[in-house]
């Protein structure tokens, strides 16, 4: 359940058949503890700022301490499921990412790209979230990876409880990699530890540089930033040093790969710090944010 939206249970689908991680104090957890602020608004300008109580939202008839409480006791509850998904990982030698954007980034068409371009060298599963049907998951299975759907319902996230539900039915094998598309949403999400080794992040250049800072939450909880489809940036006035600019004032630490997953561009890295990351998992060789990227 998100405490601004009071999102509730997930429905799952029937799996298709088919073919060491990070600790505690992971950058899920992290962003929780920052302050992340903007300029205040010129002397004469008007703002309405739901988010700058302790709760950082805004629900009717629940006063922010009301709030604060209860967004602690979901996430802790949370959270203790995610290191039971992240121990459940690791056992296997499982490289877990969870990726994260709003709806349209090319999620689906980038993780299809990425299991054929990894077919025969490691076995990859998909769990796929989103509010209804079973699209993306069909989707998935036609590129060669076994998926599993769960549909959220009015839930707009992934929680590490239907992670843990999912996990045992998906069965991914022992040293693969498990790729979870979360819902399309740029702000519940962030706050909800998977069990994962990172949260991946798709922003694409046609939704706009300012994301990473009307959004910051979520660029402030990922590990990797991906800008997407940048083939289309010759027909665009999208500007790529501004967006990473914004993205790097959120999360200095963020790592970037500018990538197309319809021309190929950025697609090497891409698979390179997948493979980085797989071998680490295999090994039980954490934390996992060692992982570099080759010429960054």
């Amino acid at each position: 359940m998100c405490t601004v939206c009071g999102c509730g249970e997930a429905q799952f689908r029937p799996v298709a058949e088919g073919t060491k991680a990070r600790p505690a104090g992971s950058a899920t957890l992290g962003w929780r503890r920052m302050a992340v602020t903007g300029s205040e608004a010129p002397a004469g300008d008007a703002r309405l700022d739901f988010g700058s109580g302790p709760a950082r939202a805004h629900a009717p008839g629940l006063s922010q301490g009301r709030m604060l409480r209860i967004e602690q006791d979901i996430l802790g509850h949370n959270d203790r499921l995610a290191e039971a998904n992240r121990g459940w990982l690791a056992e296997r030698g499982i490289f877990a990412l969870n990726l994260v954007s709003s709806p349209g980034s090319g999620k689906t068409t980038l993780l299809c790209r990425t299991i054929r371009s990894l077919a025969g060298e490691r076995p990859v599963a998909v769990i796929e979230g989103d509010q209804q049907t079973e699209f993306d998951a069909e989707r998935i299975r036609e590129s060669g990876a076994a998926a599993l759907q769960i549909n959220t319902g009015k839930g707009c996230h992934l929680d590490a409880a239907m992670v843990g539900r999912a996990l045992p039915v998906l069965a991914p094998a022992d040293d693969s990699l498990l790729l979870i598309e979360n819902v399309g949403n740029l702000v519940c999400p962030a706050a909800f530890d998977l069990g994962e080794a990172h949260k991946v992040v798709i922003l694409s250049v046609t939704e706009g540089e300012d994301k990473p800072l009307k959004y910051p939450d979520m660029f402030a909880a990922a590990d990797l930033m991906l800008l997407n489809k940048v083939d289309l940036l010759p027909h665009l006035s999208f500007d790529v040093a501004r967006a990473e600019e914004f993205a790097r004032r959120v999360n200095p630490g963020l790592q970037m790969i500018r990538i197309s997953a319809t021309s190929g561009e950025g697609f090497d890295r891409w698979l390179d710090w997948i493979r980085q990351g797989a071998e680490r998992a295999v090994r039980g060789n954490t934390p996992l944010a060692a992982v570099g990227l080759a010429g960054a």
